[in-house]
């Protein structure tokens, strides 16, 4: 009949016609994110506008890699001849580790891919590294960062230079477009949030006493 009501919209139709709020400034964020993201890409290729810097770019990408970070440290464990420096030594292992495993958890949970702007010719990835959040190396430069502030003696201008490391690591790659500026923003805090799990799980000789007997 003419006057008849019409039928009420199912549920999830009434929800795509009145998306909520959080949905609505969630989507906006994802697409300033991606947007700023790209202008902010200048190193992505060659031809792009500082694509001169580029070699430069990827020196700094080589120098937050996990493998050296990993090696180096390990081989510093092995030659090192004082137990506190084999302590610190170890738990810097351990920090690196533990960054490498949840970088590769969290990508494969959220699988965000790669910026489109991205020229795959990343220094040795593994099936994980075509997922982009979080930025493994902004994790890593966040945790060596306060790694070693806390357990290095350093002078105030190489603790500078440390963070100034931290930093150009970080920003690095939303300039190579490796990542977008929140893949960075959640790898700087998870790795501050990892340093602190470091501090609170941390090996000594008398918590563990058979990984030191190893050295």
């Amino acid at each position: 009949p003419g006057g008849a009501a019409a039928p009420p919209l199912p549920e999830e139709d009434c929800m795509k016609l009145n998306p909520s709020f959080v949905g609505i400034a969630l989507s906006s964020l994802l697409a300033i994110d991606l947007w700023a993201s790209k202008r902010l890409g200048v190193c992505a290729g060659e031809g792009s506008a500082w694509g001169s810097a580029r070699p430069l770019m990827k020196v700094i990408e080589v120098s937050g890699h996990g493998i050296p970070w990993v090696l180096g440290t390990f081989y510093g464990l092995c030659q090192s001849d004082s137990s506190a420096a084999r302590e610190v030594l170890l738990n810097l292992l351990f920090a690196l580790l533990l960054d490498l495993v949840m970088v590769a958890v969290v990508k494969g949970l959220v699988k965000r891919p790669r910026p489109t702007h991205n020229k795959m010719d990343m220094f040795v990835t593994i099936s994980v590294d075509k997922y982009s959040f979080p930025s493994g190396h902004a994790t890593r430069a966040a945790l060596v960062c306060r790694f070693l502030l806390r357990h290095l003696v350093l002078a105030v201008p190489l603790r500078v230079l440390v963070v100034l490391w931290a930093l150009i690591v970080s920003i690095s790659r939303v300039m190579l477009g490796r990542h977008n500026m929140t893949d960075v923003l959640f790898g700087l805090l998870l790795g501050y949030a990892l340093y602190s799990v470091v501090e609170h799980c941390w090996l000594s000789p008398a918590t563990t006493p058979a990984l030191f007997a190893l050295w």
